[in-house]
């Protein structure tokens, strides 16, 4: 019983230890989203187009099955420079190209296939066609339409 004593308070003092430990690592996550969540608002405020080197993005993602078809036919973005993020995460390859109402390209993303590609633009207001430049998708259907504001 008297090996039990010492052993008892060893155990204590372990509990105690861990239990301030663990008090830290709390203290320590809690603080970590403060900066995330002002990052986050300072992107929205730049996705906004608040400032004049502000920058959107805009998602734009093929259909995963292999269609020739995305996801979405209607995308919106704020008039800048704009990022178009593209993911197309079948084995079929394709692209997202631009192309402003007067039919010019004024650019897109290379083609790839199971990965993903980003381009920036710069879009004056305005209504824009995104399309699949491989052969025969635009045709079969794969565009949409991007609303600048």
């Amino acid at each position: 019983m008297k090996k039990l004593v010492p052993l008892f308070a060893l155990l204590l003092a372990a509990l105690a230890l861990a239990a301030c430990g663990g008090g830290d690592d709390t203290t320590s996550d809690e603080t970590a989203p403060a900066p995330e969540t002002t990052q986050e608002a300072e992107g929205e405020k730049e996705a906004e187009g608040g400032t004049s080197g502000s920058a959107a993005a805009v998602d734009i993602e093929a259909d995963p099955s292999g269609n020739l078809a995305f996801t979405t036919d209607e995308a919106t973005a704020k008039a800048g420079k704009v990022t178009v993020n593209f993911t197309n995460s079948s084995p079929v390859p394709h692209d997202v190209r631009i192309e402003s109402s007067d039919g010019e390209e004024v650019g897109g993303t290379e083609v790839i296939s199971e990965g993903n590609e980003s381009a920036a633009v710069e879009l004056k207001p305005g209504e824009y066609t995104y399309f699949c430049s491989v052969p025969g998708h635009r045709q079969a259907g794969m565009e949409g339409t991007l609303t600048v504001k």
